[in-house]
């Protein structure tokens, strides 16, 4: 096991990071930017230091900052967490070649699978069904092509995305050319990275995504599914849950193999998300997050197995220690994201002081947060608070257990996500199970309307 891990990352995932890292035994060295000094991510690591100022770019996206400090603090690992470097292969090589070990997967799996286009290649060649669609587009032309070819309405979609960055709908023609442009930008500004490839907009689907983990002993293992098809207009997740509601046996049994089948092809290590669209009887591959999800607490509540260690481990060389056999699903977690937004302005982030918070307790809840009374909410960064996570042994039992524990919950200072939580949850087609990706707007306007 190591010693020491730099952990590169802010907010409720650097804690969560942290936390895992104590419970084996390692000492943890945390990165901050100037925006970030107070936060609790660095008053509980072993170790902090300062990488650069408030903007992504100068600070948690500089690569030669980040490894010379964990070259400096004397860490054998690094641990990238969501977002940020966690897909970026050439941070994972740099790592490498300084002899820092990647807490993810290989460089190569992360540029094949990272690299959206890339992987849907990868997934034909193994078998796995895909949404239609384009390689890399390197100009309006092409994508004009390409939107010919494949039909409106298309989605324009980052090569290395992930948080609805670098999306667009297209509906018509002459809608193209702006929506590349505005893409491309996106992309290049979240990611470095501007690239994009187009696919298919498959018209009412469900986003299901399937949890996998993988050693280096060859062993690969599926931890069920989640729905997260509860999105924002930006495509960014609300609301997921574990299982997923009304799929039948053959729709699930399929969403496993092929996540199991997808990660054998590529050899694939430590832990790792496959996301499809469900629509009807089809099930399309979509793409791969070769990293830890923001919603992964909903599969450990529903598996019993603390997917962060189980990430350390992997790379520290250590075996899964149980096959797909072991492995129970029991009862339903659900998880709402609260974050600094204001609902009614189109979930406009807000940047501010958190002024006032409490958060819940009971059976069943979990909350995975960085905020606390007086904590600055900086406006260079993603806009989560918190995540409030309600366990049952039923989903009935689970959605009354997160009711009552957003009731309880308070965030003032800023506008937030939390009452918008509680109306999705009232919604009859949130109760029945009967949502899907374009589900959101319409149920919060129902809701509204009283």
């Amino acid at each position: 096991m190591f010693s020491k891990v730099l952990i590169a990352n802010r907010g409720e995932i650097a804690l969560r990071i942290n936390r895992a890292c104590q419970g084996l035994g390692v000492r943890t060295v945390a990165i901050y930017s100037q925006a970030d000094k107070d936060s609790l991510h660095v008053r509980q690591a072993d170790e902090a230091y300062c990488v650069g100022p408030g903007p992504v770019p100068r600070s948690y996206l500089d690569i030669a900052n980040i490894v010379s400090t964990a070259l400096a603090a004397r860490c054998e690992a690094v641990h990238p967490g969501y977002g940020f470097l966690a897909e970026n292969a050439r941070f994972a090589e740099i790592c490498a070649d300084h002899g820092l070990v990647f807490i993810g997967p290989k460089p190569a799996v992360i540029a094949a699978m990272g690299d959206k286009a890339t992987a849907k290649r990868v997934m034909k060649e193994a078998g796995v069904a895909t949404t239609p669609g384009s390689g890399i587009l390197d100009s309006p032309r092409e994508a004009r092509d390409a939107a010919k070819r494949i039909g409106y309405p298309v989605m324009l979609k980052a090569t290395a995305g992930g948080g609805g960055k670098g999306m667009r709908v297209v509906e018509r023609a002459e809608y193209l050319e702006r929506a590349y442009a505005s893409a491309t930008a996106e992309a290049e500004a979240s990611f470095k990275d501007g690239r994009v490839y187009m696919e298919k907009l498959i018209l009412h689907p469900r986003h299901i995504e399937v949890q996998v983990l993988g050693d280096g002993s060859g062993t690969i293992v599926h931890l069920g599914e989640r729905d997260c098809s509860l999105q924002k207009p930006s495509h960014q997740k609300l609301i997921e849950e574990a299982p997923a509601p009304n799929l039948s046996t053959k729709q699930r049994n399929a969403l496993h193999e092929m996540a199991v089948r997808a990660c054998r092809h590529v050899g694939y290590t430590n832990a790792g998300t496959l996301e499809f669209l469900v629509s009807g009887d089809h099930v399309y591959f979509m793409e791969m997050n070769t990293r830890i999800q923001v919603e992964h607490p909903v599969t450990e509540m529903v598996y019993g197995i603390d997917l962060v260690r189980e990430q350390i481990r992997i790379a520290a060389g250590e075996r899964l220690g149980y096959a797909q056999g072991d492995l129970r699903a029991r009862g339903s977690a659900i998880e709402c994201r609260i974050n600094a937004e204001d609902p009614r302005s189109g979930f406009a982030p807000e940047a501010g002081t958190i002024s006032r918070v409490v958060f819940p307790g009971g059976p069943g809840i979990r909350v995975d947060t960085h905020i606390y009374d007086g904590a600055l909410v900086p406006p260079y960064y993603d806009s989560l608070l918190a995540k409030v996570v309600a366990f049952g042994e039923t989903r009935d039992e689970a959605i009354a257990r997160m009711e009552r524990a957003l009731r309880e919950t308070v965030v003032e200072g800023v506008h937030t996500t939390l009452e918008a939580c509680l109306e999705l949850l009232a919604t009859r087609e949130f109760r029945e199970g009967k949502y899907d990706v374009g589900s959101l707007p319409s149920l919060l306007a129902t809701a509204a309307r009283g």
